[in-house]
């Protein structure tokens, strides 16, 4: 395989001759750019994997590079990271309109500035491979859901008149609870596997190759909520379902929707549907 091609365009010289060397030392193919207009020309020219770019650059800014890339048809579809010294929820937003796909907060470590570019650049292969196969089923694995857990299926047909997929549907392979976005089909497919062990924002960020505060603005301006209230939606389905459908108690139901405390489990129970789980059963069982 042919080694990739990173280019970092960042001002400060000793940052960026740092963060070409160690790229140079994993075996990457490093271009550095002093600015953001010979960045941009550098992208033309190179066509690079990923790029790299610092935010706060005196004649070129890099929201200014980001929408030169995105305008090109030859540099539209190359992955890049915000470098910033600070990031603010607006800011996280303005780069996520432009196309960003993720940031980098200085100073940060060589390791991690290096596991956010293997982690980019494996999400993009990914991505590449799923398009090329002319659709999108699955990433790193097949969906799968958690043990013991209802399926998206059983889930949405509580919701309507939807018949069961036959075997072989593709379709039932992509988790219907959650929205259909390409852009986060690995968030859901990851919270679908895992919602029933603690698993928090961290969790879901590293695995869909984000950072922790891209992805919480990214979900939240596709979907409207948070990846935290995913989650409690999905528990909470799976709840419902198990108060419905067994005899299981309380606390085996909490266990089984993610819960270690079923006290905890009974709260938030509460506070989401205005009724505890007992009364919920009562009302729900004909």
């Amino acid at each position: 395989m042919s080694e990739k091609t990173i280019l970092v365009i960042e001002d400060e010289a000793q940052t960026r001759n740092i963060f070409l060397k160690c790229l140079e030392f994993e075996g990457f193919h490093a271009v550095g750019a002093s600015d953001g207009t010979s960045g941009v020309s550098l992208a033309q020219q190179h066509r690079p994997h990923l790029v790299v770019c610092d935010i706060m650059m005196p004649d070129m800014d890099g929201y200014a590079v980001l929408s030169a890339l995105r305008k090109s048809r030859q540099t539209t579809g190359i992955p890049l990271i915000f470098l910033t010294a600070k990031v603010t929820m607006a800011d996280l937003r303005r780069g996520m309109e432009l196309g960003a796909d993720d940031y980098l907060t200085k100073p940060c470590t060589v390791d991690q500035f290096l596991a956010a570019i293997n982690t980019r650049l494996q999400r993009q292969d990914q991505l590449s491979s799923l398009y090329d196969r002319g659709g999108i089923a699955s990433l790193e694995t097949p969906y799968l859901p958690a043990p013991g857990a209802l399926s998206p299926l059983d889930l949405s047909l509580g919701q309507g008149d939807r018949e069961p997929s036959k075997a072989g549907d593709s379709s039932a392979n992509q988790p219907d609870f959650f929205p259909n976005d390409p852009k986060l089909t690995y968030v859901f497919q990851f919270i679908e596997a895992h919602f029933c062990q603690p698993i928090s924002l961290k969790d879901v960020a590293q695995a869909a190759g984000y950072s922790p505060a891209y992805l919480t603005s990214l979900v939240q301006t596709h979907t409207g909520r948070t990846v935290k209230q995913w989650i409690i939606e999905r528990r909470m389905a799976q709840a419902r379902y198990l108060l419905t459908n067994t005899n299981q108690s309380v606390r085996a139901i909490a266990e089984a929707a993610g819960y270690g405390d079923a006290g905890y489990f009974t709260r938030q129970f509460r506070q989401f549907h205005g009724v505890s789980p007992q009364f919920w059963r009562q009302n729900s069982v004909a």
